[in-house]
């Protein structure tokens, strides 16, 4: 089965050579998605509470278009730019997903002037 390119300017373009998301048979994958605003590519918050929230809404709106929710999500890998602001991220992160939460990964990185980039994958197929 082909994979199909997942566009949408809900969320935020791409800033390098990869696509906001891809559906490969009953999956969705949501690329790494920073803290940027959707319509001007700049970074949204200075705290990590407003960077997590505008992370998912960009990762929200790529499944959208995708056909896929939040609820959809079954594995998540975050990358905490300070791991100290691990409690503040989860609570935010908690916000977005209903029971039974995904799968998830959170680690440390470097990263390039944001505080937090989260992917996602999600499964749209027959339960």
């Amino acid at each position: 089965m082909p994979k199909q390119q997942i566009t949408t300017n809900t969320g935020a373009a791409p800033i390098g050579a990869y696509s906001q998301g891809l559906r490969a048979g009953d999956f969705i994958f949501v690329s790494g998605q920073g803290p940027l605003d959707p319509a001007t590519g700049k970074i949204v918050g200075d705290t990590i509470e407003e960077q997590t929230a505008r992370v998912l809404e960009n990762i929200k709106a790529i499944l959208a278009a995708g056909g896929a929710t939040m609820a959809d999500v079954v594995k998540v890998s975050a990358h905490l730019s300070d791991l100290s602001n691990f409690a503040a991220y989860n609570k935010v992160y908690a916000t977005y997903f209903p029971e039974p939460k995904p799968t998830r990964t959170t680690v440390g990185s470097q990263l390039s002037g944001i505080l937090v980039e989260i992917d996602a994958i999600a499964y749209v197929g027959k339960d």
